[in-house]
């Protein structure tokens, strides 16, 4: 087709391909496409949208003409759209030089985009905009065609090996040309200042014709990233905004929204709080878009990683560095450090307290640990020791401080909040626990922490620092700034250009944060009490459930209390793996904060005495006052992470409990009918039996009577009617109505069958063998051999 034909398509197909951003047109749906389900339209997906198929050929064979395409900058996210509505323009440099006023007629702005830059913007934003497409059957967001393609574009324009494949062109010999510069058809007020952009530099320093493929075509990368991170990372709200932009920068934005509302005869007041709400959006980003960024850090680790060794020469440096190894320099501080922060403490504190946290949980161990994506492994060992973090991380950890200390004591807290006997809030503790515990990390933080907190006083040469710290500039900074051999300086700039100057840092080895970790630890030794009582619960039930106790309707089942929780369902192998999970991060924890032995004797003394002699827990925390027991905040995570809890049963007439879910309605109402009849033609009677000394008055006072709720009610001050017929002898039937029962009788009667035993006999003999079960129990029961106290 001629280039005109497909001009005209190429916004439909993108669409049709991606679905629309106002999520109604789902499109191919490449988020739910597996392999193992659809096979053929995946293979036939990936195959067309891969990095060398078909459709990245149209893409470059339009981005031969220079072609535009508007983005509706309605569509971005919250804080970007409502900068530029404001005619602000966002630091980042994928946003200049494409803002646009509609055509006459048209309402919103736009942004003209490049076919690259159009294509992945639809393919990033489909992540978010598609995310509550229909879903058919399960789906396994790391097996999706979407997620496949993600992994696919990183390795090719973020090549850890070699430099990035030059695209296909038409024209033998020749090269597709880098995206020109153009100039803007609105004026803006620029966040930050003006930088070129890498390429730019090098285009500039080098003869076109001599030029590497690479540094020609390095913009690929660069708007690949840029476009990844400002569309899955670039979401929160106008506090976090502003935090991340320098002061100079505040004061231009605040002259010129000055300048607009004198214009218009505005109130700046009025102008702020519209900017407030315009910048706020509810963000909630779903499991698999954190994965889909963890696959995204995972790789920019592996890219940074693949960095060649700095030459010894400044000089040479700067004449023997291709444009790649230069962006995978300085990739991680300029475009992911920032954003992922913001990003990680949002979902750190709106995150619910369940298991999926575990996505969030690995996206920000991945962050942590860049040496596990290093070229030079060592070889795995048998042994299960961790391996110690070399002394060359320093300086990642330390410009990277509030990725381990704050975001650590967020997950404390979290982990305070949830139930530590779940076995996969466990595991989350046992993994964090493990990755900070790894030999020398603790000390490097520590030694972090140490460098933040030196006095102004001892660092000199302070007046020309501003300029260096990393939220200034646009893409790259344009000329290498001179080194910083000032470690102190570092990790401050690190700190203060995403937390701002009045911030107040709490210290991960100060006291406060230690006695968050005992707490924690405290909360360890009472889920692993937990989790070995109810193991040694579920162990007893299981023996005691015999033959004959499942014909009967117990009085457990009367009360309708319940102790368990999930690892009922589970199984005693999950319980085993909880207690290895807790074990292993107490141990730990231990580690990385030199917990005294002795504290840690005396803690889990306390908590195995939490049982009275009986073997139940006990009480919830609470304080004494007028009206009776009240709960403390302990008492109520208590009972919210099922630690301890009161003893509630039922204390009434058993036989007028309302209807449970295992009876028949109809039964359960005319038994009770058929028993108040009996009960009341017959009490004289039962009063006689039940005041004999004999054996017959010990069984129908064990089966006829209450002793528990006799003397409960001959206490009780809201009784009033005392010798009320229901407090006396009775017989109960209700029993009768369970369908556990019902089904039991049916099956005896249809094994009598067998036997040629008819209704009548069968009968019969089931009240026979009740009547000897019941003088069996009689006899053996505590209660028979009591003198009569009624």
């Amino acid at each position: 087709f001629s280039l005109k034909e497909l001009h005209g398509i190429f916004p439909w197909l993108v669409e049709s391909i991606f679905g629309s951003l106002d999520g109604i047109i789902v499109g191919w749906n490449l988020r739910c496409l597996q392999g193992r389900t659809n096979p053929t339209e995946y293979s036939v997906a990936l195959d067309f949208l891969d990095p060398g198929g078909p459709m990245m050929k149209l893409v470059y064979k339009l981005q031969a003409e220079e072609y535009r395409y508007d983005f509706p900058v309605s569509y971005l996210p919250g804080p970007v759209k409502a900068s530029i509505q404001e005619q602000v323009l966002p630091e980042c440099s994928l946003y200049h030089n494409k803002v646009q006023f509609p055509s006459s007629g048209g309402l919103g702005l736009n942004l003209a985009l490049n076919p690259f830059e159009y294509y992945m913007f639809y393919f990033a934003i489909s992540l978010i905009t598609q995310k509550n497409s229909p879903i058919t059957h399960h789906v396994s967001p790391s097996n999706s065609a979407y997620f496949i393609l993600v992994d696919t574009y990183l390795k090719c324009f973020l090549p850890t090996e070699g430099s990035v494949l030059p695209p296909p062109s038409s024209n033998p010999g020749g090269a597709i040309p880098s995206p020109t510069p153009r100039s803007p058809a609105v004026p803006f007020t620029s966040y930050g200042m003006h930088h070129t952009s890498l390429l730019k530099r090098h285009i500039a320093h080098q003869p076109s014709v001599n030029a590497d493929p690479a540094s020609q075509e390095i913009w690929r990368s660069e708007t690949l990233l840029q476009i990844f991170v400002e569309m899955w990372l670039h979401h929160y709200s106008l506090e976090m905004y502003q935090k991340m932009q320098s002061p100079h920068v505040k004061l231009e934005v605040l002259h010129y929204r000055l300048s607009i509302s004198s214009k218009h005869h505005g109130s700046p007041a009025q102008s702020s709080y519209q900017a407030l709400h315009a910048y706020q959006e509810s963000f909630k980003p779903t499991e698999e878009h954190v994965l889909v960024v963890r696959l995204l850090v995972k790789h920019l680790h592996a890219f940074s990683n693949s960095l060649k060794p700095e030459p010894l020469s400044p000089s040479a440096h700067s004449h023997t560095a291709s444009p790649l190894e230069e962006f995978k320099r300085v990739v991680i501080p300029r475009f992911v450090q920032e954003k992922l922060y913001i990003f990680l403490q949002h979902c750190f504190g709106h995150w619910p307290l369940d298991a999926s946290f575990r996505a969030v949980l690995e996206m920000w161990l991945s962050y942590l640990q860049p040496w596990r994506y290093a070229p030079e492994k060592p070889p795995q060992s048998t042994e299960p020791l961790l391996r110690s973090v070399s002394e060359k991380w320093a300086a990642f950890i330390q410009e990277n401080l509030l990725m381990y200390t704050k975001l650590f004591v967020g997950f404390l807290n979290r982990a305070l909040r949830t139930d530590l006997v779940s076995p996969k809030n466990a595991l989350m503790v046992f993994r964090v626990a493990k990755v900070f515990a790894q030999p020398n990390l603790a000390e490097m933080i520590l030694k972090g922490e140490q460098l933040f907190l030196e006095p102004e006083l001892v660092i000199p040469h302070r007046q020309h620092r501003l300029f260096m710290t990393p939220t200034l500039g646009g893409s790259f900074f344009s000329s290498w700034p001179p080194t910083i051999t000032d470690a102190s300086f570092k990790v401050k700039s690190h700190v203060y250009s995403l937390e701002g100057q009045d911030f107040q840092y709490k210290q991960m080895f100060g006291t406060e944060v230690r006695n968050l970790v005992l707490k924690l630890a405290q909360l360890i030794c009472q889920a692993q009490q937990t989790a070995k009582s109810l193991s040694d619960h579920s162990a007893e039930t299981m023996a005691s459930h015999s033959f004959l106790s499942w014909f009967r309707f117990t009085p457990s089942e009367m009360n309708g209390s319940y102790t368990g929780n999930d690892l009922d369902e589970i199984g005693q192998d999950s319980i085993k793996k909880t207690d290895e999970y807790l074990e292993k991060a107490l141990e730990y924890l231990c580690q990385i904060f030199k917990l005294n032995e002795a504290q840690l004797t005396q803690m889990m003394m306390k908590c195995g005495t939490a049982q009275d002699e009986n073997g139940k827990k006990q009480l919830p925390d609470c304080i004494e006052s007028e009206d009776g027991l009240i709960l403390t905040p302990l008492g109520r995570y208590q009972i919210i992470n099922g630690l301890r809890r009161f003893e509630v049963q039922y204390q009434g007439d058993t036989e007028l409990q309302p209807i449970r879910s295992y009876e028949n309605a109809t039964l359960v109402r005319l038994l009770f009918r058929l028993s108040s009849v009996l009960n009341e033609r017959f009490a004289d009677q039962m009063d006689v039996l039940c005041s004999r000394e004999d054996f017959v008055g010990r069984l129908c006072r064990y089966h006829l009577t209450n002793p528990h709720l006799i003397q409960k009610i001959r206490y009780s001050p809201m009784v009033k009617d005392r010798t009320s017929q229901n407090w006396g002898p009775r017989i109960s039937l209700r029993f009768l109505a369970s369908y556990r029962t019902l089904i039991s009788l049916l099956m005896i009667y249809f094994i009598a069958s067998w036997f040629y035993i008819g209704p009548v006999g069968c009968t019969f003999i089931i009240l026979i063998g009740y009547f000897l079960y019941a003088i069996i129990i009689t006899f053996f029961s505590e209660e028979g051999w009591k003198p009569h106290e009624h």
